[in-house]
């Protein structure tokens, strides 16, 4: 059994208990929770249904929901730290409002599956009716509230509950093109503008939904390998070309898509071409950030160059003035003539940038990206970060899914 603090289960426990009127209950990998805590420890069959709910849990990214007896429903939240796992949370059984449900079926189940029949009884009459929304709600609740509290960092069910969004979006797209058969020409054309457009705006989100519909699109014209890494080269190629087309001075953007280039024409599926397609799709959202300033100056564009190798550290004004070949004061002056801001506006944004990306694609808590973005004080950057997004790291997070 895991050992865990006795402090975050405690508390995990008092906000989940004043939100639901229920207990969690923490299990081994195995399934097995403490006996004297658990209603269903003699169930025969429970400890392989918790197992297989924990693993689902981690390969769905999120919490899932199983059958202990018919008509009753519980659901696990995975416990992973750093792809470790330690575990799972057990957040209740209910009585699932949309089954029909069949006089002492349960009871029935519970009494031939190991437990007498006066536990059977005290377990049934104990259960609540909810309806699949609560229970959907109740579990994300509790996935959410231990992971802010204990810190720790989920990053393979991070992963794969990326991969499951994209194929859910990629699906329902291609189901969407078959339906109402878009000419596949012309909607890749206003996709592309409305993808560079969300690009600009910053919109990580929106841009990633976009080119999801774009890969199904790809698919659809044609699902043989060869054929989707060509597609999947030409749309970062024309992305880059139409982004410099926009903006001269955004060409280094030609050196990042040499190596998108490499990478997915290595890609041995069309799931792992997709991956390394969002991956080249950050890294781009990143480039027409710190390229879209003005950097018609070239001693500014050598300053904005090393503010992006090393925003994570400290930067001083004396470093930054001494790679572009300027006093301080000189520099100064360039920077917020020519980009409307200061060098430490343009630090923070670059900082802000780059934790509004881990907070979206990463479970590090605030501490850790504090740490990683070069705030290094977990309350300075917190405070920051929502005089320029207008939201607390945490609310963006969850705003964000």
């Amino acid at each position: 059994m895991v050992i865990l603090s006795k402090r975050i289960l405690a508390e995990v426990g008092r906000l989940y208990r004043r939100e639901y009127g229920l207990r969690p209950l923490l299990m081994d990998p195995s399934g097995r929770a403490k006996p004297s805590t658990d209603s269903l420890a003699l169930l025969s069959t429970i400890r392989k249904k918790r197992n297989y709910a924990l693993q689902e849990s981690l390969n769905l990214g999120g919490p899932v929901t199983f059958e202990p007896a018919p008509t009753v429903v519980a659901w696990v939240v995975a416990l992973e730290d750093r792809r470790m796992v330690h575990g799972g949370l057990i957040g209740g059984e209910v009585i699932a409002a949309e089954k029909e449900r069949k006089d002492g079926e349960h009871f029935d189940y519970l009494v031939s599956h190991g437990m007498s029949r006066r536990a059977a009884a005290a377990f049934v009459s104990g259960l609540q009716v909810w309806p699949q929304s609560r229970v959907e709600e109740a579990g994300q609740f509790l996935q959410n509230t231990f992971y802010q509290i204990s810190g720790w960092n989920p990053e393979l069910m991070q992963e794969n509950q990326l991969k499951n969004q994209q194929r859910r979006q990629i699906s329902e797209a291609i189901e969407e093109q078959k339906k109402y058969g878009k000419d596949t020409a012309i909607y890749a054309f206003e996709k592309e503008r409305v993808l560079l457009a969300s690009i600009r705006a910053g919109d990580r989100t929106g841009a990633r939904r976009i080119l999801n519909e774009m890969l199904a699109t790809i698919y659809l014209s044609s699902p043989q390998l060869v054929v989707l890494r060509a597609r999947a080269v030409e749309m970062m190629s024309c992305l880059t070309r139409a982004a410099i087309e926009d903006n001269p001075l955004m060409e280094p953007l030609i050196e990042r898509n040499h190596a998108w280039t490499e990478r997915l024409v290595k890609a041995r599926s069309f799931e792992e071409l997709s991956q390394e397609l969002m991956d080249a799709l950050d890294d781009f959202i990143d480039g027409i950030y710190l390229h879209g300033m003005n950097r018609s100056n070239a001693s500014v564009r050598k300053a904005l160059d090393y503010i992006s190798r090393n925003f994570a550290r400290k930067v001083g004004l004396t470093a930054v003035a001494e790679e572009a070949g300027l006093s301080v004061s000189r520099l100064s002056h360039l920077v917020k003539n020519l980009t409307g801001k200061t060098v430490l506006q343009i630090v923070q944004q670059v900082r802000i940038q780059h934790a509004q990306h881990l907070l979206e694609r990463t479970s590090k808590s605030c501490a850790e990206i504090a740490y990683e973005t070069g705030f290094g004080d977990q309350s300075y950057f917190i405070k920051h970060f929502r005089r320029l997004t207008g939201a607390t790291p945490a609310r963006y997070r969850r705003a964000r899914g």
